[in-house]
C-alpha cells in the first residue's frame, strides 16, 4: 500500500506546487491584433489608400474594333474617378505579363474601392480582373 500512496502524495504536491506558482497571463485576442493591422496607432501620421492591381481578364478575346470600344469607355472610367478625387493614380505596365496596369484609390474602405473598380467597363467586359491590398504612406507625402 505505501508504494502507492508514496507517489500520490508526491504527485499530489508537485501539483500544489506547479498550481500555487501558475501567473496567468492575458494574450491579445485574434480580433484585436487584426484591429491593429487595419488601422495605424493614433500618434502615427499614416493613411490608407487601395492599390488596385489590373491583370489580364479571362475575356480578352475580343475583336480589335471591340477591344477598343473597351478601352475607350475604360478610360473614360478612370477620368470620372479622377475628376471625383478617388482616383489619385493610374497606368500601364510596360511589359506583356498579366498585370496590366495600376490604380491607387482614396476611398473610406475596400467596399468602396471594389464597387469603383466593378464599375469600370473593362472589369464589367471580363478583358480586365483585378486584386485590391490596402496600402499605408505618410500623410501628405506622395499625395494630396
Amino acid at each position: 500500500m505505501a508504494s502507492k500512496v508514496i507517489p500520490a502524495i508526491l504527485l499530489l504536491g508537485f501539483l500544489v506546487i506547479v498550481m500555487v506558482s501558475f501567473h496567468p497571463v492575458a494574450l491579445p485576442s485574434i480580433s484585436s491584433s487584426l484591429a491593429a493591422r487595419e488601422k495605424p496607432t493614433p500618434d502615427t501620421n499614416l493613411k490608407r489608400y487601395w492599390m488596385v492591381f489590373l491583370k489580364g481578364g479571362p475575356h480578352r478575346n475580343q475583336t480589335a474594333v471591340a477591344a477598343a470600344g473597351i478601352q475607350a469607355a475604360h478610360l473614360q472610367h478612370i477620368h470620372q474617378l479622377s475628376k471625383a478625387g478617388k482616383l489619385l493614380v493610374t497606368g500601364p505596365f510596360d511589359q506583356e505579363g498579366n498585370l496590366k496596369g495600376i490604380f491607387i484609390l482614396d476611398c473610406r474602405d475596400s467596399l468602396e474601392a471594389v464597387k469603383l473598380v466593378k464599375e469600370d467597363p473593362a472589369v464589367r467586359t471580363g478583358r480586365l480582373c483585378f486584386e485590391i491590398l490596402p496600402w499605408w504612406t505618410e500623410k501628405n507625402c506622395v499625395f494630396r
